[in-house]
């Protein structure tokens, strides 16, 4: 388990580019599995969870070529299915969360899969019912071994349908999504998750030969058809880096510009980083931070605490709420933090609490934050990253912190973040690997 070192309390200054998509590239490199002409990805992210996904591929039969820094091409021409019946697969399954979008790929070409219980983050419950539902409303047969945890599906006759998922999940739109562009037939699916992700890789199919309309919108219409063909595609900037930065630079009264931001791509991320009173400038595509001595918490319009809460898009993404909550410590105001999609995200703040935060954690869902507005400085301590996200918040915490903190389990935040330390230390961050 690595540790970093973190001396807080110093204000960072100068410009920082978002890493690609974590969440589209796990989406988007299962998709090259539909076709076995060569696929061209651009901006792919170097961080563990998507190089995983990279090795996962290649072990299953697709030809890897990295072109240059971030570039790779991919072609699944011969896929070995007895692959799947490996135990080497199903270790390296169960370590990745991404690894459950193979399915629709597979079995939209191969009309059979199996995949082993997926791991990831640890917080909260995450089904997959909305994945297996959408295989079975398109004719697939499933069976879940409880022994050897692992999913079997048999999908030799996929049809198109109708289909109202019971949540809008991203991943199990993209997984159904997939799995449909090759059946036979129209399928319609309702309440579908419209991310910006998402709209990518309808494109992106699109390209490739598929007939997806209603992109953008919670009803998506798909025309099934024979075969796709290659196609080249690039990563959109990473929403959660950009929402992480303009947070870290407000913590730490830091001027700082995000370059090549995706500005319209981020939805209501900027607003409601506005709303805590972070002031910001958009300069073309980029995002400019200047440091701020005092940043105020707004009030709703009848003089009501505001309320941060996470939704489908485009309400305000449930990854961003860890970075939300870490940067109203240091606010003039308070802000109640409800995270509804995951009841065991916000038990973080206990470390918060340990470092001179004022917060109170209402149950497993919300958390009120009572801003300090500068009066009380964090302290450093020793701490133990929990997740992703979570991670991220500790870092920004210690950054701005008197002393110096420790952060261990840090492969959490390597597991969304690329080379965060050296990216950090280059606005002046000081961060030592231990």
């Amino acid at each position: 388990m690595a540790s970093i070192e973190v001396k807080g309390g110093k204000s960072l200054r100068g410009e920082i580019t978002p890493q690609g998509a974590k969440n589209e590239a796990l989406q988007i490199l299962c998709a090259v599995l539909l076709t076995e002409q060569a696929v061209t990805i651009h901006n792919i992210p170097d961080i563990v969870d998507v190089n995983k996904l990279i090795d996962l591929l290649a072990d299953m039969g697709v030809k890897v070529e990295k072109l240059k820094e971030g570039s790779f091409r991919f072609r699944a021409k011969e896929i070995d299915l007895d692959y799947l019946e490996s135990p080497v697969f199903k270790q390296k399954g169960a370590a990745l969360r991404g690894s459950v979008m193979v399915l629709g790929p597979l079995l939209a070409r191969f009309g059979r899969s199996r995949i082993p219980k997926p791991g990831g983050d640890k917080i909260g419950r995450r089904r997959l019912d909305t994945h297996f539902l959408g295989f079975q409303k398109l004719g697939a047969k499933f069976n879940y071994d409880h022994q050897a945890g692992v999913y079997d599906i048999d999908a030799s006759q996929l049809k198109g349908t109708y289909m109202l998922l019971d949540e809008a999940s991203v991943t199990g739109t993209a997984n159904v999504l997939m799995a449909a562009v090759l059946a036979k037939g129209k399928t319609t699916i309702y309440n579908a998750a419209c991310e910006p992700y998402l709209q990518q890789l309808c494109k992106m199919l699109n390209r490739m030969g598929a007939h997806i309309t209603g992109i953008g919108s919670n009803l998506l219409y798909i025309e099934g058809v024979e075969s796709l063909q290659g196609t080249e595609h690039t990563l959109l900037p990473d929403m959660i880096e950009v929402g992480s930065f303009i947070g870290l630079a407000a913590m730490t009264q830091s001027e700082i510009t995000i370059k090549k931001a995706g500005i319209e791509h981020l939805g209501i991320i900027p607003s409601v980083f506005q709303r805590l009173g972070i002031q910001m400038e958009f300069r073309g595509d980029d995002i400019f931070i200047p440091a701020q001595d005092h940043y105020e918490v707004e009030t709703f319009i009848d003089g009501s605490i505001l309320t941060i809460a996470d939704a489908p898009w485009p309400g305000f993404t449930p990854d961003l709420l860890s970075i939300i909550l870490v940067t109203a410590i240091q606010a003039k105001g308070t802000v109640l933090i409800h995270q509804k999609m995951f009841e065991s995200r916000l038990f973080f703040v206990d470390k918060l609490i340990d470092m001179g935060a004022k917060i109170i954690l209402c149950d497993p869902h919300r958390a009120t934050v009572i801003g300090s507005d500068r009066q009380v400085a964090l302290r450093g301590i020793r701490m133990t990253s929990p997740d992703i996200r979570a991670g991220v918040a500790l870092l920004i915490a210690a950054l701005s912190a008197n002393g110096t903190s420790i952060i261990d389990n840090i492969e959490q935040i390597e597991r969304g973040y690329q080379y965060f330390d050296q990216r950090l230390r280059a606005l002046g961050a000081e961060i030592v690997r231990l």
